[in-house]
């Protein structure tokens, strides 16, 4: 399997170019029509609307449904936080409370000597569990791996201050700055780092 191959896999698995519509198209039409209508509810109901037509897009294209369904399923969540309270700022609590179970679990796995990396590409790019064996491949998964658990704890120590200090525009902002541009830029970190330690085939 070629380098750019395996590019196309690592990239593809963080989700590429149709992961950030899907999950950031919901975010910016709420705070359009937030900002617009002053009313959240027809912020979270447009929200909704414009996930669920993305996964009826997706499902129309026989196109990937993971990250459309994901998306509307996070975005349902996020809207059930934000009215249960009224608060628009807690739009955003599952998504901060998400990043602390991811950077908590990389960060974990990193410790124990288990980069969740390797256990995410492992199988995509045909090496399974045997990089464990090759101290270069493992230490490479392990440097991957640290750049997802600064990612996440970055996101909520930049998001929280502003989250309690209610203003939603802001955090809104950032979020989606934070959001998949940032992950599809820690992923190509993360192919950077991988690429020049080939990936350990079967004798």
């Amino acid at each position: 399997m070629s380098k750019h191959e395996d590019r196309d896999k690592v990239l593809a698995a963080f989700g590429g170019t149709k992961g950030l519509i899907d999950s950031g198209v919901p975010s910016i039409v709420f705070l359009i029509v937030f900002n617009v209508a002053h009313e959240l509810k027809t912020a979270l109901v447009a929200s909704l609307i414009i996930s669920a037509i993305l996964t009826i897009i997706r499902l129309a294209m026989r196109d990937t449904l993971q990250h459309a369904i994901s998306g509307f399923v996070g975005s349902l969540i996020c809207a059930w936080f934000a009215n249960r309270t009224g608060n628009a700022s807690d739009l955003y609590i599952p998504k901060l409370l998400t990043n602390l179970a991811y950077g908590s679990a990389y960060l974990i796995a990193n410790l124990a000597g288990w980069p969740l990396l390797g256990l995410l590409l492992g199988p995509i790019l045909g090496e399974n569990l045997m990089w464990r064996n090759h101290p270069a491949r493992k230490k490479a998964y392990l440097r991957a791996s640290w750049l997802w658990v600064g990612l996440f704890f970055t996101r909520i120590a930049v998001q929280y201050p502003i989250y309690r200090s209610g203003n939603v525009n802001l955090l809104g902002t950032v979020n989606l700055a934070m959001g998949y541009p940032l992950f599809i830029a820690t992923g190509y970190g993360s192919w950077l780092i991988l690429k020049d330690v080939p990936t350990v085939k079967a004798d």
